[in-house]
């Protein structure tokens, strides 16, 4: 029997996906989640759209789109089992005009080939069939598409790691590594200011928006870095809502990294619009104003950094303005809901995507585990790692840790 020591890093649904997945498949090690906040999933776990993906846009044989495949299948089973909510609501992408048209084809053999069930393509009448109040020349609808509340399905998650004998020790930043010939030591902090050292057999860093930071101090190179794009959102009024039934989003350009403007039904009944995305002054930087010097300077010393802006530098300014300007952000919003008007929106709390960037200044595509000696890390997790976080600590388990 296995007494294996297992120190893992980072509280958010990754880290305690593979707490669980290790307790439930190698008995007798014993896990000890590390955590620097008071709780669990308080980062990009709890402020993210609750988007269970099924993996429509992802490259086939890409972790992408295995690990969101398989995820999808484990995590409505696990929200089944613990009385979780998995709303099935379904996803239409709209085509606003002939070139978004054009892309749809792209995106029907990659569902195709990635399993997806259900996906049709569908007329402007077919649209609005789904979703009355869109308006485009046509589109995708995704009907496995569903919605849940990731922050619930983390605390679940918490709940059967500390049945099961892991530990989670909440209030424990990671202020050094150490690898040594037989162990792996992590020096934390407490509440009350005092050091902590904690000898494990293997570490896992899960560290979300500070996985290169905590791969740095295991002697890992410092690339690919994280820079951290904050995400705006507005909410619908609750009069509003009903403009809105699941998910409405735009055909993605392969041009630009990110979306732009969607439509988010919630399981709580909310309706979000966003996100943006532009470059935040800080890993944790919810607000406009949430500047952090050393973390900004660790962004704009990166060559890669600077490659990514002078290639997107116009879509960049877009952001901005949509950040900038309630008016503007409707006007997006309102080219897949014409009805939308600035009065119908009202700011919502932001998040912070953590995205891993290459020196050449391309943003990772996939999923990225890189391992050194005793320490294991998961350098790039974006979205739709909560979709896959169950599939990706079986991964993790089977072919990095135990394999």
């Amino acid at each position: 029997m296995s007494m294996e020591r297992i120190g893992i890093i980072g509280g958010g649904i990754v880290g305690l996906a593979l707490a669980r997945w290790i307790t439930r498949n190698r008995p007798g090690a014993r896990v000890t989640v590390l955590e620097k906040e008071d709780a669990v999933a308080r980062h990009q776990t709890g402020h993210n759209s609750g988007v269970v993906h099924a993996g429509l846009y992802y490259r086939p044989g890409s972790l992408k789109a295995t690990l969101c495949r398989r995820g999808t299948a484990l995590l409505r089973e696990y929200c089944a089992e613990h009385g979780l909510p998995f709303e099935q609501v379904g996803k239409v992408l709209v085509a606003t005009g002939s070139e978004d048209a054009a892309r749809l084809d792209d995106i029907e053999r990659r569902a195709e080939a990635n399993g997806v069930p259900g996906v049709r393509r569908l007329g402007p009448g077919g649209l609005r069939e789904i979703e009355p109040h869109v308006r485009g020349v046509g589109g995708v609808h995704s009907p496995s598409t569903a919605i849940t509340d990731f922050v619930a399905v983390a605390e679940a998650l918490a709940d059967d790691v500390r049945r099961s004998g892991g530990r989670i020790v909440l209030g424990a930043p990671v202020i050094a590594l150490r690898q040594g010939a037989d162990d792996a030591e992590v020096l934390t902090g407490d509440p009350r200011g005092e050091r902590v050292r904690r000898s494990f057999d293997r570490v896992v860093v899960c560290g979300g928006l500070h996985s290169d930071l905590l791969a740095r101090m295991a002697g890992a190179p410092a690339d690919p870095r994280i820079v951290p794009f904050r995400g705006n959102y507005h909410e619908l009024a609750p009069g509003s809502r009903y403009l809105v039934r699941g998910l409405i989003y735009p055909v993605p350009d392969p041009r630009h990294p990110f979306l732009g403007v969607h439509l988010t039904r919630h399981v709580h009944g909310e309706v979000s619009a966003g996100p943006n995305a532009i470059p935040a002054a800080a890993r944790e930087g919810y607000r406009a104003r949430d500047v952090r010097a050393s973390e900004l300077a660790d962004t704009l010393s990166a060559a890669g950094f600077w490659r990514l802006a002078r290639r997107h530098w116009s879509r960049g300014v877009r952001e901005a303005a949509v950040s900038a300007s309630a008016a503007v952000f409707a006007r997006h919003a309102r080219r897949l809901v014409p009805a939308i008007t600035g009065a119908d929106l009202r700011p919502a709390p932001a998040g912070v995507r953590a995205q891993a960037l290459s020196p050449s200044g391309a943003l990772l595509d996939d999923f990225a585990v890189d391992t050194y000696s005793r320490i294991s890390c998961v350098r790039n997790a974006p979205s739709p790692a909560a979709t896959a976080s169950l599939a990706i600590a079986e991964h993790l388990g089977e072919h990095v840790l135990f394999s």
